[in-house]
């Protein structure tokens, strides 16, 4: 494992180099997590593929500070472009890209505009429409997000995201690195809310050329439908893979299952 430092305002990332391969995989999280969500991935991507992790602004180590802080607005370009900018840095000129959630859109962004540096898709727990339920719930964070601790908004809309028992590692892994967050920055990430129907509007219209896996829990009640479609209407580029008995972070709740089709659809791109 290499760690290589940020520069001035760059996000935080860590890398791990592959002795052979020279494929990139760069893991995209979601709001409210940090690169630890894929612990359960790492040990067996790195014996593939050179991988590349990313706590996106606010999150993980990616903490501003007085002087470094991100005085960039936060749209879903700005932070696909701290992507970008990662791997400028890294001279990588084309990755493969697995996102969950939130990161789902930031890739997919990324993707739009940089269709040549995004090899491949893998978008776990996807979120391609907001179906009523979602709808309310961003309704409610907007009328409450300058009253209520932001942790209280959190854990509520992980309760609703993901309410079955079998979700509590994922709901708590989450509500542990949203612990870690500022309030400030919480209603940064929120403000994004206001641009999300118009984006993913565009992106279930339009299909790119670049291969994509969508990686969804059967239990997503939220998102998955409305993937289902995508998919249906996609076919040229894009595959659905539903893990049984699972919900939105199917990354934790079922990692081997995860892990091994992610891996093979990869390697089958590479």
């Amino acid at each position: 494992m290499v760690f290589l430092p940020k520069f001035n305002q760059m996000i935080h990332y860590s890398i791990y180099s592959h002795a052979h391969s020279t494929q990139w995989v760069t893991f995209v999280h979601g709001a409210g997590g940090s690169s630890s969500i894929w612990f359960q991935q790492i040990r067996e991507f790195k014996k593939h593929f050179n991988v590349l992790l990313l706590d996106l602004r606010g999150h993980g180590n990616s903490k501003p500070t007085l002087k470094t802080a991100f005085k960039q607005k936060y749209t879903f370009e700005s932070l696909s472009g701290d992507i970008l900018e990662v791997l400028d840095h890294l001279h990588i000129k084309q990755s493969h890209f697995i996102g969950i959630s939130l990161g789902t859109i930031l890739i997919r962004q990324l993707a739009e505009m940089h269709p040549n540096r995004v090899k491949s898709m893998v978008l776990g727990g996807a979120i391609l429409k907001m179906n009523f339920r979602s709808q309310l719930l961003m309704r409610l964070g907007n009328l409450f997000k300058y009253v209520l601790p932001y942790l209280v908004l959190y854990r509520f809309f992980a309760f609703v995201i993901m309410p079955k028992k079998n979700h509590k590692e994922s709901r708590n892994l989450f509500i542990k690195e949203a612990k870690k967050l500022y309030q400030k920055e919480f209603i940064k990430w929120f403000k994004l809310t206001a641009q999300i129907n118009p984006i993913l509007k565009c992106f279930r219209q339009i299909e790119l050329n670049i291969p994509t896996l969508y990686v969804m829990g059967e239990e997503d009640y939220m998102f998955l439908p409305s993937v289902r479609k995508v998919v249906e209407k996609h076919v040229n580029s894009a595959q659905l893979f539903v893990v049984s008995a699972c919900g939105h972070v199917v990354n934790v709740e079922q990692p081997q299952l995860f892990n091994t089709h992610v891996i093979a659809f990869i390697h089958d791109q590479s």
